[in-house]
């Protein structure tokens, strides 16, 4: 992790438009592209504000409303020497661009032995819980961490926020930065100045404790810190795992903290069906097995789509259900 002297307290979006405007600065083979993020608008959430106004629209280029496009454009700048950023403004409409990403972004470095790099970073945003609706809420991590060849991660505080997107944007593969829309506004915590970067693949301890390892990302670090701030006042000690990389995957920090614990539960905001918390869930039983006080619980959201009825959408939500998760295993 880069050292920093400075700080200043940031929301999200703030600490974005920050690593943005860093990377702009340092490389002028960094380059954004998405739809509406030249001035006025900055893009969907205002993300990019001010940044064609400082770089020229040039290297902050407004596209056309087509992934697929943005997408192709991207990889190919990536292949000739450039480091572009492509927003993708909501995650679901990755599946638009998805052979591209998944066919030619992911791959061209193995096919070619190593030869081509693709150093692209992909940005997208979603989550449940925003009314934005069943087609514009989905997060879908476990397609891209199945993928071979992209990198993954999801910041859960506005400072990782900035350090993940820097990390991302300065290395030679494919990576996607999920941004979790509930977190724009509400993640607010000091955020170091400069280029501060936060290595890809290295888990973040939220919270030490000593009776059951709650591992979980994104939007879902809070929930699992309020139900750990709730049951201490019964005398239980639940730690906090946020992984924040989920490709590469700090399995060290997974297994060091279990191993201590003895019990873990998984959560996220992804359906629980066929969700990432599976392939962390079978990681731990291999490697722990012997250890373990129980098996590992899986807490995720509901097996439909996301709904747009506002209590239907937080009953969707894995929030409500990681206590009654926490006290079944502790039982």
């Amino acid at each position: 992790m880069s050292v920093a002297t400075e700080s200043r307290v940031m929301v999200m979006t703030e600490a974005i438009h920050d690593a943005l405007d860093v990377a702009l600065g340092i490389d002028p083979t960094v380059f954004q592209l998405g739809e509406d993020i030249q001035d006025p608008k900055g893009g969907g959430f205002g993300i990019h504000k001010g940044l064609e106004a400082k770089y020229g629209s040039e290297r902050v280029r407004r596209t056309p409303i087509s992934e697929q496009a943005i997408m192709g454009a991207a990889v190919g700048a990536a292949i000739a020497g450039m480091r572009p950023v492509a927003e993708i403004m909501l995650m679901n409409f990755i599946a638009v661009a998805a052979d591209q990403l998944y066919n030619h972004a992911a791959k061209l470095r193995y096919m070619s032995g190593g030869v081509t790099p693709v150093p692209l970073t992909v940005r997208t945003t979603t989550g449940a819980g925003m009314g934005f609706g069943a087609q514009h809420s989905d997060m879908l991590e476990a397609q891209l961490v199945h993928t071979p060849g992209l990198k993954v991660v999801v910041p859960s505080t506005a400072a990782d926020a900035k350090g993940l997107l820097l990390s991302s944007i300065f290395d030679d593969d494919p990576c996607v930065v999920i941004e979790m829309n509930a977190l724009y506004f509400g993640a607010k915590d000091e955020v170091p100045s400069g280029d501060y970067r936060v290595p890809l693949g290295s888990a973040r301890l939220a919270r030490e404790g000593t009776d059951l390892t709650l591992i979980t990302y994104g939007r879902q670090v809070l929930d699992c810190l309020a139900i750990a701030d709730q049951l201490v006042g019964e005398g239980i000690s639940i730690e906090v795992l946020d992984l924040r990389s989920l490709q590469p995957l700090d399995t060290n920090a997974i297994f060091a903290s279990v191993a201590k614990t003895k019990r873990a539960v998984v959560v996220h905001e992804a359906v629980t069906r066929g969700g990432f918390g599976a392939e962390l869930s079978a990681l731990i039983h291999s490697e722990l097995f012997t250890e373990l006080a129980g098996p590992v619980a899986r807490v995720g959201g509901a097996n439909t789509p996301i709904p747009y009825s506002a209590p239907l959408e937080q009953a969707f939500l894995p929030g409500g259900r990681i206590e009654s998760a926490v006290r079944a295993l502790l039982d």
